[in-house]
């Protein structure tokens, strides 16, 4: 337990050490969204290195672990990149970065570092649900199978409604609308809802670990920082005030995070 614990404060200080430099480099670049690029690959890489870590539990089922966190964290932090570098930043970031100016003048700076090291101790924090699961000495079975499927599901689901989503801005004709097709009529945040279903793949194949209890955490944590804190909360208040009435009238009538048939749109337009 000790030695695992070294190996997470270890784990923490790469990550905030690379962090303060992403910060750095965003002073010039006056790009934050690197961020979000940086925090889908590190959690891949670290929930890899850490699962691999844990003391005891079945080595196949680390091996898998680990695997899924590598590729987890490949086609998020793919695409984050793929959207963010090189590109302006991105309209959340821009009104942050704007209100702490406003508010906070030459300290803005360092709120960003503060929210920066943020992002590396929740690195850290979503890698324990993966090392929850990995510490289970169950032989693999029928459980491990089901988290795979559960899995895979949400990665599609996710790879799905970011690709769809990503289409639909690249049409000019689309500008200043809301996207309402594909996966965005059943759901206003379907990325952020199947981002959550990954997480209770590790519900599944961690059982029978003596830690399972944080793999239903993970969930419940993850559930809240998407719906209440980092997701769709800022996600939301940016689309009103670019989109305006349109976007209050896709709130009424579709689902904010679980999938479901929308209800009929109120008036026309948008």
């Amino acid at each position: 337990m000790n030695d695992m614990m070294i190996n997470v404060l270890l784990c923490w200080a790469v990550v905030a050490g690379i962090m303060l430099l992403l910060w750095y480099q965003q002073l010039r670049s006056e790009n934050a969204g690197v961020v979000d690029v940086a925090w889908a690959y590190l959690t891949g890489v670290s929930a890899a290195i850490l699962v691999l870590s844990v003391p005891g539990g079945l080595a196949e089922r680390k091996l898998l672990l680990a695997i899924m966190a590598l590729l987890w964290g490949l086609r998020l932090g793919t695409f984050l990149f793929r959207r963010v570098i090189g590109k302006p930043e991105d309209s959340r970031y821009r009104y942050l970065r704007g209100y702490l100016h406003e508010r906070y003048g030459k300290r803005a700076s360092l709120i960003l570092l503060l929210f920066f090291q943020l992002q590396a101790s929740w690195v850290v924090l979503f890698c324990i649900p993966y090392m929850a699961a990995a510490a289970s000495t169950a032989r693999l079975g029928l459980f491990d199978l089901v988290g795979v499927l559960v899995w895979l599901i949400a990665m599609a689901g996710e790879t799905i409604a970011d690709a769809q989503l990503s289409r639909f801005k690249a049409n000019p004709d689309n500008q200043g609308k809301v996207c309402r097709i594909g996966l965005w009529r059943l759901s206003r945040h379907p990325n952020y809802f199947f981002e959550w279903l990954t997480w209770w793949a590790f519900v599944f194949i961690g059982i029978g670990s003596s830690w399972w209890w944080l793999t239903l955490a993970g969930v419940a944590i993850m559930y809240v920082f998407i719906t209440r804190l980092t997701g769709i909360p800022h996600t939301e208040q940016q689309l009103v005030r670019s989109r305006g009435d349109a976007y209050r009238r896709y709130q009424q009538s579709t689902s904010r995070f679980f999938p479901w048939p929308a209800k009929p749109m109120p008036g026309s337009g948008g």
